[in-house]
């Protein structure tokens, strides 16, 4: 095997395992879904480990598949759950209470994806130094690329642990060839058999978002997702006679409704229960294809069979961006999706729907006498005066609000599009101090106050403390990287700008796991063109490229994503690419520049992985600022990369004033 097409294949195989960890663990520890980013920085960790190893006495790749194969096997043998619980921050689903508390299952799960990850990384890196570095780095960002479009065709065809783990296993058995060793096929049989059993359980299937597991119990069948409970397949008439909370809507409306739009329609229940009250037409959008097919398979009214029903794929705010109908009534029918968006960021599926933003353009949607609705169990009374405030800015008078039980957690929020069209039974009034509702550029529904929660900082700060920790004890003394400051920075400031791309996507065009598997591979290729940009031309002075893409940034700044949701869908993606991607492209531009001449690509690598490790840790700031402030925090660090870079380039010219001609 060529040296190059070795790189490519470790690549490919780094990013593969890194996606496919972050969807398995997500599926198999419960809650940790909601902390997916956690994964993700404790693989940018090991990938930084790991290059730095390039040069070690002893290779760690070989035991690679041992460490991928405990990590699967501590998950499956020892059922484990994070914690979730609070006040300050919600979390939906209910699940078992048992496993160890956030604090000690986040950080064993972040140095275990750590370690696995350096001793993947390590292998990369040992064959990356081969190579001059820009070469390297192409090699590696086409390994990457094809690393995402594997997992995303893996995700379209809804392949179950099974299919990734063989992936995963064929490409190392092809790496390590005749050097083979008993070890790593018995640990490769092991983690095949564990992904095998999981594959074969009965009742359980994969969404591109979820395992999605069908639990019968009686007259309905549950749907848990990730080991969370999530739906219940039942049939109209027993939810008429458990659970009055779905016909509240129809009882608010003093006309009735012949256009229905219904965003959440999961199994189709809410559908089914429309077409009962006599409805002419639903569109009924869903994010998931997997519980539009169950619905459509297993529900006792067959809702999705009805001609009068057309269904939808899509995010729900996406949808009413893009439509121009207009409705007697929209409704959110429990849209609360237990997952992050992309794994990097905390963003989660839902977070558009629930806006200031997002309601008003809901009630741009309704027909004079239409009305919204929402209904779903809250968890918290300052969430439901959250969401019936919100109502209240954006049609501006308070909704009608029907709870169940002792206390409105659970609880039907409903308004009309104009005031006295409602049978209104109750009218919400504030039972104290009323969080402000969420906004598109801080879209953190489930967040009381704006403020990073403790579990949150505890966490992060064991993060930084054993990384600081890992990286001295098996990467090396941390004076190796003291040359590419610079590129740290780099790093850190390229993860923002990344996560702010993927969630500046979501908005604009959906949450939708396709959606970000576009952004995703945008930005690789985007980086790839930069890098054959600087291999084959000269490029302009770093202040000049850095005076290029803090105007990038600067621009970027001032078109806020929402604005762009006014314009058409051609002229919208096409200014949205160039306004998220010009930044990308220039900073690699940056980035290539710099490492095309670094004396040590490995510990350069490192130290800009281990920089965008950090970034990932800044990025929970947005849980304060929102995330368009994110942008004067990576205009700040590529600031400290300039500083940092002129600096060397000053002590290796001599003097200032050759650093300045130079320049």
């Amino acid at each position: 095997m060529s040296q190059r097409v070795r790189l490519v294949l470790l690549s490919f195989l780094m990013l593969f395992v890194e996606l496919a960890l972050i969807r398995w663990s997500g599926s198999n520890i419960i809650y940790l879904s909601y902390f997916s980013n956690f994964v993700l920085l404790g693989s940018f960790l090991g990938i930084g480990v790991g290059f730095l190893r390039a040069n070690a006495p002893r290779n760690l790749f070989k035991w690679a598949p041992a460490a991928l194969t405990l990590l699967v096997l501590f998950v499956r043998v020892f059922p484990v759950r994070v914690e979730s619980s609070g006040t300050q921050l919600l979390f939906f689903g209910t699940g078992p209470r048992s496993g160890l508390p956030t604090w000690v299952m986040l950080p064993i799960i972040f140095i275990a994806v750590a370690a696995t990850m350096a001793m993947i990384a390590e292998g990369v890196a040992r064959v990356f130094v081969q190579f001059e570095p820009l070469e390297a780095y192409r090699y590696d960002i086409m390994g990457s690329i094809l690393g995402i479009g594997a997992f995303t065709l893996m995700s379209f065809l809804r392949a179950p642990p099974l299919v990734w783990g063989l992936v995963a296993a064929v490409i190392f058995v092809v790496l390590l060839g005749r050097a083979i060793t008993v070890v790593q096929l018995i640990s490769i049989a092991i983690l095949a058999t564990i992904l095998i059993q999981e594959s074969l359980v009965v009742g359980d299937s994969w969404s591109p978002y979820y395992k999605v597991s069908l639990i019968p119990r009686g007259s309905r069948i549950d749907i848990d997702v990730n080991n969370i409970p999530h739906q219940s397949i039942t049939s109209v008439a027993y939810r008429k006679a458990t659970e009055p909370i779905y016909f509240v809507p129809y009882q608010r409306i003093r006309t009735k409704p012949k256009d229905v739009l219904i965003v959440g329609a999961g199994n189709g229940t809410d559908v089914a229960i429309a077409l009962s009250m006599g409805v002419r037409h639903v569109d009924a959008v869903e994010i998931d294809p997997r519980l539009y097919e169950i619905g459509r398979q297993l529900h006792p009214n067959h809702p999705y069979q009805d001609p009068r029903v057309t269904v939808h794929i899509n995010d729900g705010r996406a949808f009413l961006e893009q439509t121009n109908k207009k409705y007697d009534l929209i409704l959110f029918a429990l849209p609360d999706s237990l997952t992050l968006v992309a794994g990097q960021s905390s963003l989660r599926l839902e977070s558009y729907l629930f806006t200031l933003d997002a309601m008003r353009t809901a009630r741009a949607h309704l027909l004079p006498d239409g009305a919204f609705g929402m209904y779903n169990f809250y968890r918290q009374q300052w969430l439901v005066d959250r969401l019936a405030n919100t109502l209240n800015e954006a049609y501006g008078y308070p909704p009608c609000v029907d709870s169940v039980g002792r206390t409105a957690h659970l609880a039907a929020l409903v308004i009309g599009r104009e005031q006295g069209t409602m049978n209104c039974g109750v009218v919400w009034k504030a039972s104290g101090p009323v969080p402000p509702p969420a906004r598109d550029d801080y879209p953190f529904l489930y967040l009381r106050m704006r403020t990073i929660p403790g579990f949150y900082l505890l966490t992060l700060l064991f993060i930084l403390a054993a990384s600081l920790l890992i990286t001295r004890t098996a990467g090396g003394p941390f004076h190796q990287m003291r040359s590419y400051v610079d590129l740290f920075f780099m790093g850190a400031a390229f993860l923002l700008l990344e996560t702010k791309n993927v969630v500046q996507f979501a908005l604009l065009f959906g949450t939708t796991w396709f959606v970000n598997a576009l952004v995703f591979a945008g930005i690789l290729l985007s980086v790839l063109a930069a890098v054959e940009l600087a291999r084959h031309v000269k490029l302009a002075p770093p202040r000049t490229l850095y005076t290029l893409l803090l105007g990038a940034l600067v621009v970027a700044w001032l078109v806020p994503p929402h604005d762009l949701l006014k314009l058409a869908f051609l002229p919208r993606f096409v200014i949205a690419v160039v306004i998220a991607f010009l930044p990308i492209f220039l900073a690699n531009l940056v980035f290539a520049q710099r490492f095309k001449d670094v004396g040590s690509s490995n510990v350069a690598f490192g130290a800009n992985l281990l920089g965008a490790m950090v970034g990932g840790m800044l990025e929970y700031l947005s849980l304060v600022t929102g995330y368009r402030a994110l942008l004067i925090l990576v205009a700040l660090l590529y600031g400290l990369a300039f500083a940092f870079e002129s600096r060397k380039r000053m002590a290796v010219d001599g003097s200032p004033q050759l650093a300045r001609a130079s320049s």
